[in-house]
């Protein structure tokens, strides 16, 4: 699935799950889940970069506390791929009222808030293009084929 058939989606594993030691149980689960990891950095966020990725939010009261949150410790961007992975990555995540996500869920099972809900995934599509070019350079994002493939998909799925 290197060859751009599969979506592509943004996460990023926020400071409090940086804190409390949980990328490793949360990327877990997209590996275990059968996705492709195809770009992973850690870094700071500034405030340009916070304003352009909540721009949605940026007038409401609550911003400068969630950006100053947001800065508290780097995150880790990574860059997930496969088929409809975007809805993939949505269930695994769950609502981002993370104490009312499912049992199961990254945020059921780890978080209680709706800032501190340890991971930011895409909502759709078009957002996750949008995204995925905002923390990462095309540079930063590889292409590779998956040698498991062949037990995550039916093979008409990979045509």
């Amino acid at each position: 699935m290197s060859n751009g058939v599969a979506e592509k989606t943004l996460i990023l594993v926020k400071p409090d799950a940086i804190q409390r030691g949980l990328f490793g149980d949360i990327t877990s689960r997209f590996e275990k889940k059968g996705l492709k990891l195809v770009g992973c950095k850690m870094m700071a966020l500034d405030e340009a970069i916070l304003r352009e990725h909540y721009a949605h939010i940026a007038d409401k009261p609550f911003f400068p506390g969630l950006a100053k949150f947001m800065q508290s410790t780097p995150v880790i961007a990574m860059c997930w791929e496969g088929l409809e992975v975007v809805d993939a990555v949505r269930n695994i995540t769950g609502i981002t009222k993370a104490r009312e996500a499912e049992s199961g869920s990254i945020r059921g099972d780890f978080a209680m808030s709706v800032s501190c809900n340890v991971i930011h995934a895409s909502d759709s599509v078009e957002n996750a293009e949008v995204e995925v070019k905002r923390f990462f350079n095309p540079d930063e994002l590889h292409a590779y084929d998956k040698s498991e493939y062949m037990h995550v998909y039916a093979a008409d799925e990979l045509e």
